[in-house]
């Protein structure tokens, strides 16, 4: 089996339950609400979002690029997303979500815009004109929620976004408060504040920087403010990308500190980004960033009962550890692992799927072999 199919594999592995229950309209019937039941309400959407944020750039992959399995497989499961989405925003579907109440719907609702904005063909263009509608009222809704004074600020903005990229009216002007607030937030050496204070948490990687740094480069060709911003966001994500590139220990392990631990390989969406849209810095090849997360996902989902009986993911990072698990975290919240795939995205043939394996920094220094030496960004 090549690396890439392991990949999708994984991918669809952890996304199927989600997308197969909501096509039958039966995710709210069917899936685990017992973990943090005071959270049930809100976790249908956050499964759907958070799964579609991980599928989106494999979804909108040039299909004629792939072999005949995998184009085969990608058009079921892009028709199947569509339909999703319509049960989803649908007006008496069993599976209707919650956009505009109880705060945690803004959360979802971004993920979703922000797998919208990353499908441009695959899911905003190809969306049937009720979906559409009803897609962007959903999005609209949750202006109704206003966002706290930190990560959220960037929730609020990506589901303006969502409404641009599906051709609707959208508010700009909550989209440069974000861009603004979070540049005069920087701490320095590639990371961002989550507010006035720096964190030691993986929220540079979860929300804000693979969320600044689509925002600033899908709407800077329109908007010379943010045109401005361009070079400066993307040099901080991509060395920000290199600091989690060397989180990965020779084992595929990474540090287990700061809040939502239990997201599990999601920490590291922003080096799954930079990966995807060849931002990674010189030093960083693309074979050794896949070998790297390979290691990682491989860590995770060798480690066992990763899955309840029925293919849900369970609360924890090797298998069900609970204790892990913050009171805002439901069975729903577990999918932002889906993240780490980003790199689907890219064709077989791009470097990062293509080039012989290389080991990625922490292996390669642990077992003796050369490495570089590791310069603060200003």
């Amino acid at each position: 089996m090549t690396t890439r199919r392991e990949w999708l594999d994984d991918l669809l592995l952890i996304t199927g339950p989600v997308l197969d229950a909501l096509d039958r309209q039966e995710l709210k019937k069917t899936m685990p609400l017992d973990f943090h039941p005071d959270r049930a309400e809100f976790a249908p959407l956050e499964a759907f979002g958070r799964s579609m944020l991980g599928l989106a750039p494999w979804l909108e992959t040039d299909s004629g690029a792939l072999e005949p399995e995998e184009r085969e497989l990608q058009q079921k499961i892009r028709e199947k997303a569509l339909r999703c989405i319509e049960h989803a925003v649908t007006p008496g579907s069993p599976d209707r979500m919650l956009f505009d109440r109880g705060g945690q719907p803004l959360v979802d609702t971004a993920f979703l815009a922000h797998a919208v904005l990353r499908a441009p063909e695959a899911v905003a263009a190809a969306l049937r004109e009720p979906a559409r509608r009803g897609l962007a009222e959903a999005f609209r809704a949750s202006r109704a929620i206003v966002p706290c004074n930190s990560n959220w600020l960037f929730f609020s903005a990506m589901t303006e976004a969502g409404l641009w990229a599906i051709g609707e009216d959208w508010d700009l002007t909550r989209v440069l408060y974000a861009l603004r607030t979070f540049r005069e937030w920087y701490k320095g050496d590639g990371t961002y504040g989550d507010g006035p204070l720096f964190r030691w948490d993986y929220y540079n990687s979860f929300v804000i920087q693979p969320m600044y740094t689509d925002l600033v480069n899908e709407l800077a060709p329109e908007y010379p403010e943010i045109a401005e911003m361009r070079e400066e966001v993307n040099r901080r994500a991509a060395r920000y990308a290199s600091v989690l590139e060397r989180m990965i220990g020779p084992d595929g392990s990474w540090p287990v500190f700061g809040r939502s631990v239990c997201y599990r390989f999601g920490a590291f969406q922003m080096l799954s980004q930079a990966a995807l849209q060849h931002r990674l810095e010189e030093h960083l090849s693309p074979a050794s960033v896949r070998c790297g997360l390979t290691a990682a996902i491989r860590r995770v989902m060798n480690g066992g009962n990763l899955f309840d009986g029925r293919g849900w993911l369970v609360p924890g990072i090797i298998g069900r550890q609970e204790e892990l698990a913050e009171g805002y975290i439901n069975t729903g919240s577990l999918y932002l692992c889906s993240a780490v795939f980003l790199p689907l995205g890219l064709t077989p043939s791009d470097p990062f799927w293509a080039d012989p394996d290389e080991d990625w920094t922490g292996k390669r220094i642990w077992n003796g072999g050369k490495g570089k030496i590791d310069h603060a960004e200003d």
